[in-house]
């Protein structure tokens, strides 16, 4: 089954609208894991407006389940993600002052840079992935890198589910299929929600691991973090083909 990877930066943002340590972070990602989350994502930014470099060490420090940190490699992050080998290092695109991720990478232009980042991390022995949109030149890109996986970002997906699903998934499956035939493994992200995320995975049953937050977070704040969870990890039981 796909696995669900909780993103609590929106956990660390509301923390740090009032100083202080509430909500606690790490209890909050503890509770993520007990409540059946199979891992969880964070995604420091140079400003640590939400989840803070201290903060990495210290979930890695107890989390049981696979700790993801997605970002930009700048020399911090990356001293930050080989300091702290985690799980899986997701490489995105995003400029300093981005809110949100809202593009995938280049891996054509930008094929050195990249494939240099991913042999430094894979000699650290993590697992490395590629946040991309669905331009099937990019998955290719990604796979001469040398990158494990790559991240789908699935917001074009999001905003067309409504009006006509089925032309929403259509370039998504396709860039899902040249990544399974390249040997690519497949993870998603970016507003998927409880209404859009069995439809994707139905029509993409091997997904890895699908990442997300912001949506996850809204929805606990009516339903609870544990029947959140369980809403979620219910829309990834689908029958295989």
């Amino acid at each position: 089954m796909t696995k669900l990877s909780v993103n609590i930066n929106k956990i660390a943002t509301l923390r740090n609208s009032r100083g202080g340590n509430v909500p606690n972070v790490v209890k909050v990602a503890l509770d993520c894991e007990a409540f059946g989350a199979d891992g969880i994502t964070v995604h420091p930014r140079p400003d640590e407006r939400h989840i803070r470099y201290r903060d990495v060490y210290d979930l890695k420090a107890v989390i049981k389940t696979e700790l993801n940190i997605e970002g930009y490699p700048s020399p911090e992050f990356i001293k930050l993600v080989k300091t702290v080998k985690p799980a899986q290092v997701t490489l995105v695109p995003d400029a300093p002052d981005a809110i949100t991720s809202n593009s995938g990478w280049d891996t054509v232009t930008n094929a050195t840079f990249l494939s240099d980042i991913v042999d430094e991390f894979t000699e650290c022995g993590l697992r490395t992935s590629l946040f991309v949109g669905t331009d099937l030149h990019m998955i290719e890109g990604a796979a001469k890198t040398g990158a494990d996986r790559v991240e789908l970002y699935t917001e074009p997906y999001a905003s067309g589910f409504k009006e006509d699903p089925d032309n929403a998934v259509e370039s998504f499956v396709k860039a899902a299929h040249l990544a399974k035939k390249l040997g690519l493994g497949l993870n998603a992200g970016h507003d998927l929600n409880l209404h859009n995320l069995n439809f994707l995975c139905e029509n993409i049953p091997w997904i890895d691991e699908v990442s997300i937050g912001h949506a996850l977070i809204a929805d606990a704040l009516y339903l609870g973090l544990k029947d959140t969870i369980a809403a979620y990890k219910k829309c990834l039981i689908i029958s295989r083909l």
